[in-house]
């Protein structure tokens, strides 16, 4: 985006144009191996991306180790996470379902139920649990990346219904994260809330249903810009393919039924060299087509790897793709996606390690998404949530945050389409869609409360509080530097000097010249931080000082 403009709030009308067209944004850096200054600033911007706010105590300790070091431990995905607990109590459920019987506490993910009212409860206490797991990362790119996985291979629990499926599929999308694409792809197409999602359980020999053989092609693996493409028969041929898959409604669990699939050959367009997949009637009938299918697929190396690297490209560093850089980042990474046999974290690696990530064009030029804004506000400013076993309240604060995050227009576990959300793929607004007139009122009420007042739930109150966050600052006695370096963990992009100046004098200095006024406060509240009014005095600029910064444009940026 040009900052400037978003800066300016300036009205403009631009003419549609294909994704990936050459702009006016010219980036001329590549993969080389990024060697220039490594400060904070730097450390910064990669946990920006790669994670949800960039907390100080990680750019910290991130600053202290070289980059290398960095980014192996950003790759590094560590433990799987204990799955939600019951949150819930038993009001509205039947004593007959088996979740009546689950104590609060206890997982659910293990017991299937079929009940409205229950299922209602779990697709919430998941959806909490998943926010928590954002708000509560560990030093990885795996939150991040779970995010992009979803918003690329869309269902909604919505349609699908059942809690135990929503989690499931978020587990593997976890699982795979920055594995083996091709693995991802199979294991996406026989996932129960898949088959749900895009009726694939639905598909039989006798009536192919063609919704998710589409999306497996033109959302999924090979896009729909290239000429020539696959066509309105590959999809119908794909369909056949995928035809006998089944949910058994006991347990969940998929199975293949023969009986239900088509044992006819199935022969696809001259884009995929007039192939033919043999018809098999057997029990394995449905793993092997499957597999014939996405060896067919993936043939078609060049497409597949620069559509998948190219959306990973969007999602962490910018969402227009000029001439050069499609020939210097694009090209070059999906020939590394085809050498490492469609492994995801090679590409990442480089990519987040390579001069152009680090570009200064490439800083600083995102709108956050409603989940980036709402969950890197809690965890910049370091909020506190109730201590870990009080799972209830936890739960609460979560579905607050993700709630806000929902009126913003992104929720979780629900995007609007099998698209994704519309800020990830439409052309040519891209994540400038994230910011109107509704949202972005919305995203300051949502500052402004975590800032004045908080969200308090049975005498439980996550709030940002300013005066703890200004101590993990190096000298917060300089009010200067204090700005500073709260201004490097907030924006990414930078205020002038003369910005900053009336910024220190209205808010920190009370109108006054000197930068003592704002010293002797801070340090009369050190030398006796149970007074009430030395500390209500610091307390009360910090407070009005963070949330004029998060109410500048500045501040939706990353």
């Amino acid at each position: 985006m040009d900052r400037r403009e978003f800066l300016s709030w300036r009205k403009r009308v631009r003419a549609a144009t294909p994704a990936y067209e050459p702009t006016t944004r010219q980036v001329f850096t590549g993969l080389d191996p990024y060697t220039g200054p490594w400060t904070k600033t730097e450390v910064v911007h990669l946990l920006k991306r790669t994670m949800f706010g960039a907390k100080i105590d990680d750019v910290n300790y991130f600053s202290s180790l070289p980059m290398a070091q960095v980014i192996d431990e950003l790759l590094a995905l560590g433990a799987e996470p204990a799955p939600p607990v019951k949150n819930y109590d038993n009001n509205g459920i039947p004593n007959s379902d088996p979740d009546f019987t689950i104590p609060q506490g206890s997982t659910w993910v293990n017991i299937v139920s079929r009940d409205g009212t229950v299922n209602s409860k779990r697709i919430g206490s998941w959806k909490s649990w998943w926010m928590g797991l954002m708000i509560n990362q560990q030093r990885s790119v795996r939150e991040k990346m779970v995010l992009f996985w979803h918003n690329h291979f869309a269902t909604e629990s919505t349609t699908y219904g059942h809690g135990t499926l929503g989690y499931l599929h978020n587990k593997m999308l976890r699982a795979d994260s920055i594995g083996n694409f091709k693995k991802l792809v199979r294991d996406v197409t026989i996932d129960a809330a898949m088959l749900r999602y895009l009726n694939g359980y639905l598909n039989t020999d006798t009536a192919p249903d063609e919704n998710y053989a589409r999306e497996l092609q033109e959302l999924f693996t090979l896009g729909k810009e290239n000429n020539p493409n696959y066509t309105e028969d590959d999809v119908y041929a794909a369909a056949r393919v995928l035809t006998g898959w089944r949910i058994n409604p006991v347990d969940e669990s998929v199975y293949f039924e023969p009986l239900r699939h088509d044992k006819n050959g199935k022969t696809f367009s001259s884009f995929f060299n007039n192939t033919t997949i043999a018809g098999r009637a057997d029990a394995t009938a449905g793993d092997e087509e499957l597999d014939d299918l996405l060896d067919l697929i993936f043939s078609k190396q060049i497409e597949v790897s620069e559509f998948i690297v190219k959306r990973l490209y969007l999602w962490f560093c910018y969402y227009t793709i000029d001439t050069n850089t499609m020939d210097t980042v694009i090209k070059p990474l999906a020939q590394l996606f085809r050498d490492s046999n469609w492994e995801i974290e090679p590409v990442l690696r480089t990519l987040l390690s390579s001069e152009h990530f680090f570009d200064p064009l490439n800083q600083g030029c995102f709108i956050k998404s409603p989940i980036d804004l709402t969950v890197s506000t809690l965890r910049e400013f370091d909020v506190q949530f109730p201590v870990s076993s009080d799972y209830v309240n936890n739960y609460f604060m979560y579905e607050f945050v993700r709630s806000g995050a929902s009126t913003m227009q992104q929720n979780i576990g629900d995007p609007p389409s099998v698209s994704g959300w519309p800020p990830y793929y439409q052309v040519p607004q891209f994540y400038e869609i994230w910011i109107n007139s509704d949202t972005l009122p919305k995203r300051n009420r949502y500052t402004d409360m975590m800032i004045l007042t908080g969200y308090t739930r049975n005498a439980q109150k996550i709030v940002i509080d300013p005066v703890a966050f200004v101590k993990k600052l190096s000298n917060p006695a300089d009010p200067n530097i204090l700005l500073n370096e709260s201004l490097m963990i907030l924006y990414r992009v930078p205020l002038s000097e003369n910005s900053k100046g009336i910024i220190k004098k209205q808010i920190l200095l009370t109108g006054q010249e000197q930068d003592y006024y704002w010293s002797n406060a801070w340090n009369a509240y050190l030398a006796n931080p149970s007074n009430m009014t030395n500390y209500q005095t610091v307390y009360t600029r910090l407070r009005d000082l963070y949330k004029y910064l998060m109410n500048l444009a500045e501040y939706q940026l990353c």
